[in-house]
C-alpha cells in the first residue's frame, strides 16, 4: 500500500521524537552516574569504583572508574596504579551477610531442614539458658536478638571454633525483640548454624550450593588461598579504626576491663584479598557469616537475578518464590530477614515497597527494585584512601544515593517513553 509523502513523514517525525526521550534518558543517567562518581574520585575521597545498573534482564549501564588501588602503605600515591574493570574482585564486607549468610539460610528454609522460627538453641547449645533461650534465628536476622553490635573477638580467639563459643557465652546487651540493634555478633552465629545444619565448613557449602548453581564462579573467601592473586581491590592500611574502636573509648565500643595493649597482632600493611573485617580475619580465619566474601558486580548479578525471578535461574528453581517472599516481607522494623526493606535507609532512600538491599563497610553497596525490575550495584573500597582527618572513613552514602536515584528516574523516565510507543498509530 502507498502513502503520501506527507503521511511518511508524519510517521518518521513521530517514530524518531517517541524514540528520542529514551536516547535522552539514557544519556542523562550516564551523565548523572559520571558525575557523581567521578567527582568523589577527584576529591580524594574514594580511589574508584565499579557501577552496574540493570532493568528487565538487561543491562543498561556498567563502568570501572579510576584505580583498585591509590595509595601504599605510608599513604603514597602508587607510580603506576593499577585500575579498576568490571572484572575487579572487591571485598563485599558485610554484604556477606546476605550475598552468603541469608542466601544460605534461604536455601536449609526451602528444603525444611531450619524453621526462622526455630530457638538458636536448637543449634547452638550455649543459647539454651536465661534470657537467651528466646532468641530465635528470626532474631538473629533482623537484628534482633539484643545481642552486642560489635566486640573485638580476636582479642579473646584466633580460631572460628573458639570464637563461636566466646559469642554464646558474652551476656546479652539489650531486650530480645525489643528494638533493632545492627550486630554483626549475630550473623557470625548464623553461619555457625549453616555449619551445624550441613554438617560443612560454611564456606565450602556457599561455594558448592549457592555460588557454583548461581554461576557465580569469583565468588570466594580468602581469595589468595584459593588462587586469586590479580585484579583485587587493596581495602585499608592495616586496620587503624578498628584499631581505633579498641583505643578510643568516645566511639562507644570500648570494652571495660579490657587493655587494648593485651593484644597487638595488627597488620600493617595494604589489605589486598584479605578480608578488611578484624573479626573475620584475626578470629575467623578469613571465613564468618558477617563478613569475608570477595565478588565481581557480574557475580552479585547472579543473585539477584536469581531473587527478581522469583527463585528461577534459567529454567532450573533454586528457590522457592514462597521462601524468597518469606525473607522479603517487612517486620515490625521495616526491615526483612537479612534484608534491609526500610524506605528510610539513606542508600535507597524513597524506595517502592518490596524494595531491598544491603551495605558493606568498605563501601559495596546492592539495591533492588521488584517494581521496576531494576538493580543497582555499587563496588567502592573507599578505605584505600586512608581515615578522613576526624578519624573516620568517607560515608559513601551520598554515592549510593546519588547513583540509586538517577536509576529510579530513569526507570519513570523509560516508562514515560514505552507509554508514547504503546500510543504510536
Amino acid at each position: 500500500m502507498r502513502y503520501p509523502i506527507a503521511v511518511l513523514l508524519l510517521i518518521t517525525s513521530f517514530t524518531a521524537n517517541a524514540q528520542r526521550p529514551a536516547d535522552n534518558a539514557g544519556d542523562r543517567l550516564r551523565h548523572r552516574v559520571d558525575s557523581i562518581v567521578e567527582a568523589a574520585i577527584r576529591a580524594d575521597l574514594i580511589p574508584g569504583a565499579v557501577v552496574q545498573i540493570q532493568k528487565d534482564g538487561k543491562i543498561v549501564y556498567s563502568k570501572a572508574y579510576g584505580l583498585s588501588q591509590k595509595y601504599d602503605f605510608d599513604h603514597q600515591p602508587l607510580p603506576d596504579p593499577p585500575a579498576a574493570n568490571t572484572a575487579t574482585l572487591y571485598d563485599l564486607a558485610s554484604l556477606t551477610k546476605v550475598i552468603g549468610t541469608t542466601t544460605s539460610l534461604m536455601l536449609l528454609a526451602d528444603q525444611g531442614k531450619i524453621g526462622v522460627d526455630d530457638p538458636v538453641s536448637k543449634y547452638l547449645p550455649g543459647f539454651d539458658t536465661g534470657a537467651k533461650a528466646a532468641i530465635t534465628l528470626r532474631h538473629l536476622l533482623t537484628h534482633s536478638s539484643g545481642m552486642y553490635e560489635w566486640y573485638p573477638l580476636f582479642y579473646y580467639s584466633a580460631h572460628r571454633d573458639s570464637t563461636v563459643r566466646f559469642i554464646e557465652a558474652l551476656p546479652l546487651r539489650y531486650p530480645v525483640g525489643r528494638q533493632r540493634k545492627y550486630s554483626d555478633l549475630g550473623f557470625t552465629l548464623l553461619g555457625a548454624v549453616v555449619e551445624k545444619v550441613s554438617g560443612m565448613p560454611l564456606d565450602q557449602f556457599e561455594k558448592q550450593y549457592v555460588f557454583q548453581p548461581l554461576g557465580m564462579v569469583h565468588t570466594t573467601y580468602n581469595p589468595l588461598k584459593n588462587g586469586r592473586t590479580g585484579n583485587i581491590a587493596a581495602t585499608s592500611l592495616g586496620n587503624p579504626y578498628e584499631m581505633r574502636m579498641v583505643h578510643d573509648p568516645s566511639l562507644g565500643f570500648a570494652v571495660p576491663g579490657l587493655d587494648p595493649n593485651s593484644w597487638n597482632g595488627w597488620r600493617h600493611y595494604v589489605l589486598k584479598g584479605e578480608v578488611n573485617d578484624g573479626n573475620a580475619w584475626y578470629a575467623g580465619e578469613g571465613i564468618s557469616g558477617a563478613a569475608g566474601l570477595f565478588s565481581t558486580v557480574g557475580d552479585i548479578q547472579q543473585l539477584a537475578d536469581m531473587l527478581l525471578n522469583k527463585g528461577t535461574v534459567g529454567r532450573r528453581r533454586f528457590l522457592s518464590a514462597r521462601t524468597i517472599d518469606s525473607f522479603l516481607t517487612p517486620d515490625t522494623f521495616h526491615n526483612g530477614l537479612g534484608w534491609m526493606m526500610d524506605p528510610e535507609n539513606a542508600f535507597m532512600k524513597k524506595a517502592p515497597a518490596g524494595s531491598f538491599g544491603h551495605t558493606g563497610f568498605t563501601g559495596t553497596s546492592i539495591a533492588v527494585v521488584p517494581r521496576e525490575h531494576l538493580s543497582v550495584i555499587i563496588l567502592i573500597n573507599r578505605q584505600n584512601v586512608g581515615l578522613q582527618p576526624n578519624g573516620v572513613y568517607y560515608n559513601p552514602n551520598p554515592i549510593r544515593a546519588g547513583v540509586f536515584e538517577a536509576a529510579m528516574d530513569w526507570c519513570r523516565g523509560s516508562s514515560t517513553v514505552a507509554l508514547l510507543h504503546t500510543a504510536e498509530p
